[in-house]
């Protein structure tokens, strides 16, 4: 293989390597405020919970201060029932009671609804505290681990910049500055492979007498269609369910 072409594809190599590492140092504040996310949602979902059983005991304040204001009306009227001295207040005092107590059992039914109802909400607070210390360990976990990824690619990156200063004062100058022009058109992709006649990045059929000089690999061919430099990896064969199946 042509030294210049090989030094090429290997100086492709470091730069995409140097892309990916830079991309995800970029994308570390993302990644963090995603988690940070994940934990705020949790944490709403405990101060909902929380907000609902809250609502629920208030409730069934409310209903029993209104049960002990019946029950008030009620011992009243027992009182009143005392005192009487015609069938028709005696009467007026019993509707009265039986409206009282009447009162007093569907508020008390409200009650035990309310009872049984914040036996479900409590479980749903317990769940959701579960999950936000689940939560809580997981997205600790994961930062830890972003912190040494972010260590370790810094540490990378010098590496790569380093092994790139390196070839770089190897390669032909005009060889270089064609592999420099072309990543910059095309998003720092200035290499690709050919392959059955085509470039694998840009999927153009290539001219027969274009992909014959890249089998040689020998010279910096570019193609035709995007203008990256062309190699051929000889040691990459078709895939088995790709290959041409003999005639019936």
């Amino acid at each position: 293989m042509n030294a210049d072409l090989e030094r090429l594809i290997a100086l492709q190599k470091l730069d995409s390597r140097t892309h990916d590492a830079e991309h995800r140092l970029v994308d570390e504040p993302e990644r963090l405020s995603a988690l940070e996310t994940r934990l705020e949602t949790a944490r709403h979902q405990v101060a909902t919970a929380k907000q609902r059983l809250a609502d629920n005991q208030n409730a069934r304040r409310g209903v029993e201060k209104d049960v002990a204001v019946h029950q008030g009306r009620l011992s009243k009227f027992r009182e009143q029932a005392m005192a009487v001295k015609t069938n028709q207040e005696y009467h007026a005092i019993q509707h009265e009671m039986a409206f009282a107590q009447a009162e007093i059992k569907t508020l008390e039914d409200k009650i035990l609804e309310l009872m049984v109802e914040a036996d479900d909400l409590t479980a749903a607070v317990k769940k959701t505290e579960g999950a936000l210390t689940a939560e809580q360990k997981t997205v600790d976990a994961e930062k830890k681990a972003m912190a040494a990824e972010s260590v370790r690619l810094k540490a990378e990156l010098d590496q790569l910049r380093a092994e790139r200063r390196t070839l770089v004062g190897v390669i032909d100058p005009k060889a270089l500055a064609t592999f420099e022009l072309v990543a910059k058109r095309r998003n720092g992709l200035a290499v690709a492979e050919a392959r059955d006649g085509i470039c694998t990045i840009c999927h153009v059929r290539l001219r027969p007498q274009v992909f014959n000089n890249v089998l040689r690999n020998d010279a910096i061919v570019q193609c035709d269609s995007c203008n990256r430099i062309l190699y051929y990896n000889p040691l990459k064969k078709t895939a088995p369910d790709d290959a041409p199946q003999p005639a019936p």
